[in-house]
């Protein structure tokens, strides 16, 4: 039936969706294990980074089973905000999620990845949304998100149209940040984490959080929220430690980490 895991490395989280066989279509049980499974992230203080990938090498996800969920949901069964968590809607997760894609990605698969913080993906990705051509819309984040995320004519022809794109098209519409080599998609999506883990968890959360509180405030009232969260972290035990570490030239050794 296939599942969804989360795998520790210390820091790290590792979370996989696993369902090889069918593309890593995500049946009503995944769905909720997939949103427990960012709560987990969330509420595990161990935890500073994640990665989301999917299991072998066809497809990172293609979103919604056609067995199970996308009938529950037509046959109003199913209430498609219970999807919530695994799209990470309302989240309050303020650690960074990377996202290794391997293969195809789609319909909710692509939702999902527009939830992620930093974006990998093979040379052999590819990414479509192709709701409209069975009657229904991407819903889960996507009305939302892909607007604010890249330029409108773009989103529009993804969203109405359900173009398909490869990664090449995806990196230049600044869905991805990088596209690498498939046999190198998992370390680089490593070197990513490490690289988060060694930074300050106070400052990376602040930049999350603040990043979701802003985005939508007038500038003048942004600004403001922006001095009293920029004052938290200036005057926090993180940044008493980064700076002194700087002018000793060592690396910093976050009281953030210590959990």
């Amino acid at each position: 039936m296939g599942r969804v895991r989360l795998d520790r490395d210390g820091a790290l989280a590792v979370i996989t969706i696993d369902r090889p066989e069918k593309l890593n279509a995500l049946t009503l049980a995944m769905y909720e294990q997939l949103g427990e499974a960012f709560s987990e992230v969330r509420d595990d203080d161990r935890i500073g980074a994640a990665i989301l990938t999917g299991a072998g090498e066809r497809a990172f996800c293609v979103g919604a089973d056609l067995g199970e969920s996308i009938p529950a949901l037509t046959e109003g069964r199913f209430d498609i905000s219970e999807w919530d968590a695994a799209h990470q809607k309302h989240t309050t997760l303020d650690k960074p999620v990377i996202a290794a894609v391997n293969g195809l990605c789609l319909g909710g698969g692509f939702e999902i990845l527009l939830s992620t913080d930093i974006r990998l993906a093979s040379e052999d990705a590819q990414f479509a949304l192709p709701e409209t051509g069975v009657g229904v819309v991407p819903a889960g984040g996507t009305l939302v998100r892909l607007i604010r995320q890249i330029p409108y004519a773009w989103a529009m022809d993804l969203m109405l149209r359900g173009t398909k794109i490869d990664a090449a098209t995806a990196l230049r519409y600044g869905i991805l940040n990088q596209v690498v080599p498939a046999g190198d998609l998992q370390s680089s999506a490593l070197a990513v984490a490490e690289d988060l883990l060694s930074r300050s968890r106070t400052a990376v959360a602040t930049i999350k959080s603040a990043v979701r509180a802003l985005a939508d405030l007038p500038e003048d009232e942004a600004f403001r929220q922006e001095a009293v969260l920029g004052q938290a972290a200036f005057t926090s035990a993180d940044a008493r430690e980064g700076l002194a570490a700087f002018a000793e030239r060592r690396p910093a050794a976050f009281p953030s980490h210590e959990a």
